[in-house]
């Protein structure tokens, strides 16, 4: 059964603050005398279940998983110098956590970019906190690309950031 918004039951989407999931069910709802549509998401990792209106669904910014070419991009940006802010944490803090829930793929690679350290030694609890939450939610939408485990693709991830450093 397809949407309007063309998503179908089984179908593997990303909701910006949660990462992956997966339509399991169109569901009608009666709310306030008006029939609403629903998408019911699970999120199997957070043990958690969204339903999301179809006709807002693209104001959500609910999406498909990203094409190998936008895998392309992000390996393309993990490549890439790390850019340090000047500003201070606090604001920088918010700047990455922005990026991480809007869901867009190329700006969550941009966060891993520019927080990966070597040793996590030197790292303050919330930078570690925010920069492992954009390399999960980036690893979990490579590894259902990839047909691959997530921890996998985040050691893969890990080693080629290791390698970039040791290069530079």
């Amino acid at each position: 059964m397809a949407s309007k918004a063309g998503f179908k039951i089984g179908e593997k989407v990303i909701y910006p603050s949660h990462g992956v999931g997966e339509i399991i069910d169109i569901e009608s709802q009666n709310v306030a005398d008006t029939v609403l549509e629903v998408y019911v998401i699970s999120f199997p990792q957070d043990k958690m279940t969204l339903r999301v209106p179809v006709s807002r669904s693209s104001n959500s910014s609910l999406r498909g998983l990203s094409t190998k070419a936008d895998m392309e991009a992000v390996y393309s940006i993990l490549n890439e110098k790390p850019k340090r802010g000047n500003k201070m944490w606090s604001r920088r803090a918010q700047e990455y956590e922005t990026k991480i829930n809007s869901g867009e793929i190329h700006l969550i690679a941009e966060v891993v970019r520019d927080l990966y350290k070597n040793a996590d030694g030197d790292r303050s609890y919330s930078e570690r906190t925010i920069y492992e939450c954009a390399l999960n939610r980036l690893a979990s939408e490579i590894a259902e690309l990839d047909g691959k485990s997530v921890q996998s693709i985040t050691e893969n991830l890990v080693e080629l950031l290791k390698e970039k450093l040791a290069v530079a």
